[in-house]
């Protein structure tokens, strides 16, 4: 088979189909892949580590597996790369931060898994500080591009993984999501993104704060088929004995056989702001097409209002939430004056944040993160699905956060433009990013479809009756299709 570029853009189920009719080598996939990185990276800045060497190791391993007829994995012999906020054994492992750089003692449960199915690991990809940014630059190594313009933002804080697979670096891509992390960057870059109900793929028990009972930050797959995600979330999901508290404990649902479901007679919700966000008009008309689509394939689509409270209001808290666990966790890092000034202006003013909270302030956060499930759970007792927009708006230039949004002025405009996903964090519901179409000047458009707690496979049926209906993933960034 000839190594061209369609290659690069074969989804994860049709590779592995490849590896497994020895049809395609892993060590011929892993070589045509780190000359694709080799080649785009520099542009991109989606990975700040290539592991070539143990890339090259784990393929010949899985290619004596498929010649020896050993039961292979559902991931085996493709390429995975990994956030670097997760850790690969004697990898380089940067969060992100210049004061923070170690080399891994140990493999993250979800790099475990990964491998577990057969993956290979090709890289770490590029992240905000310690993921606290909804967008990629950094000072270890600098702004991750969108492909589909590389002067606009890849968003965050999962960045790279988003940037590798849009441009065809790999097929799918691990990421993680504590306020839109993996639905953020899906939108911006036009692939598909799952963020599971919270503990349905758990991170390990690492430290004390593994134990909070308000976990808001999951492990999800990147990729450019529904298909492929239901595969990944597949082999990173379930429990484990050494899981962080909340890890759901009954083995999770058939994934992939949720896929032909389809969505006649579903009820699903629509709501266009989430208690009063500004959006700009390209991305309501874009997700009320969308919803358009629903009621073609049979479902029955009322548009209502939700939000708990207004979206500013429920920002804030969960802004307050987030600080505070942030410099629970870090605060050391902004205490050290040395590594202080080594430091982010965006992580440095979020732990300030949190550093001047009360126990009052994080007392209050934590009523109304309480508040926000109840009313979410209500919501949930009337209709099957919500779909809102991903983000407010398209891809931004680098460094430039929108300021004013279809003539509102933002109150904080590094975090304002995801005004609808870090919801769906607090109350811990599943959330798909969608693609759903572009802006004027041709930058994606994300659709996210929010589901009932405990029930991915009803995101993933609709996901994938809307890929039917509307396919995405023959769309690719002209500077990367070659």
């Amino acid at each position: 088979m000839a190594l061209d570029h369609e290659l690069a853009y074969l989804p994860l189920y049709r590779l592995r189909e490849l590896i497994v009719a020895k049809e395609l080598s892993p060590v011929e996939l892993v070589e045509a892949t780190l000359e694709r990185i080799e080649r785009y990276n520099s542009r991109l800045g989606a990975f700040i580590t290539v592991t070539d060497d143990l890339a090259l190791e784990q393929a010949r391993e899985a290619e004596a597996a498929v010649l020896a007829g050993d039961p292979l994995g559902p991931l085996h012999g493709i390429p995975v790369p990994i956030k670097d906020l997760e850790g690969v054994k004697g990898v380089r492992f940067t969060h992100g931060s210049v004061p923070a750089e170690e080399v891994a003692a140990s493999d993250a449960l979800c790099v475990e898994r990964v491998k577990l199915g057969g993956g290979i690991i090709i890289g770490k990809t590029n992240t905000p500080e310690f993921g606290f940014s909804g967008t990629t630059e950094n000072l270890v190594y600098g702004p991750c591009r969108n492909p589909w313009n590389t002067e606009r933002t890849s968003g965050g804080s999962s960045g790279g993984a988003g940037a590798a697979v849009a441009a065809g670096l790999s097929a799918v891509a691990q990421g993680s999501d504590g306020g839109g992390s993996v639905r953020i960057p899906c939108a911006l870059n036009g692939i598909f993104g799952l963020k599971a109900t919270q503990g349905r793929i758990p991170r390990r028990h690492a430290d004390m704060s593994s134990w909070n009972p308000i976990n808001n930050s999951s492990v999800g797959p990147m990729t450019r088929t529904v298909r492929d995600a239901a595969i990944l979330a597949a082999a990173l999901a379930g429990p484990a004995p050494d899981a962080e508290y909340g890890t759901i404990q009954e083995e999770p649902p058939d994934f992939e056989a949720a896929l032909g479901r389809g969505v006649g007679g579903l009820r699903v919700a629509l709501n266009l702001d989430l208690g009063g966000a500004a959006v700009d008009p390209q991305v309501t008309e874009r997700v009320s097409e969308a919803a358009r689509v629903f009621e073609e394939l049979g479902s029955r689509v009322e548009e209502v209002a939700f939000g708990p409270e207004p979206n500013d209001e429920m920002f804030q808290y969960f802004f307050d939430y987030f600080s505070a666990k942030g410099y629970a966790c870090l605060g050391q890092l902004l205490d050290d004056p040395g590594s202080r000034e080594q430091l982010t202006d965006y992580f440095r003013a979020t732990l300030e944040h949190g550093r001047g909270l009360t126990a009052a302030d994080c007392y209050r956060a934590l009523n109304k993160i309480g508040f926000y499930r109840a009313e979410t759970a209500r919501l949930f007792g009337r209709y099957d699905l919500l779909l809102t927009p991903v983000t407010s708006v398209p891809a931004f230039p680098i460094g430039r956060p929108p300021k004013v949004v279809a003539g509102r002025r933002l109150s904080n405009p590094s975090w304002r433009f995801f005004p609808f996903t870090f919801p769906f964090n607090l109350s811990e519901n599943p959330a798909a990013s969608v693609p759903c179409g572009f802006s004027g000047d041709g930058m994606p458009i994300g659709l996210q479809i929010v589901g009932r707690w405990g029930d991915e496979q009803t995101v993933l049926a609709a996901s994938a009756a809307f890929e039917e209906a509307r396919p995405w993933a023959h769309r690719r960034p002209a500077e990367f299709d070659g």
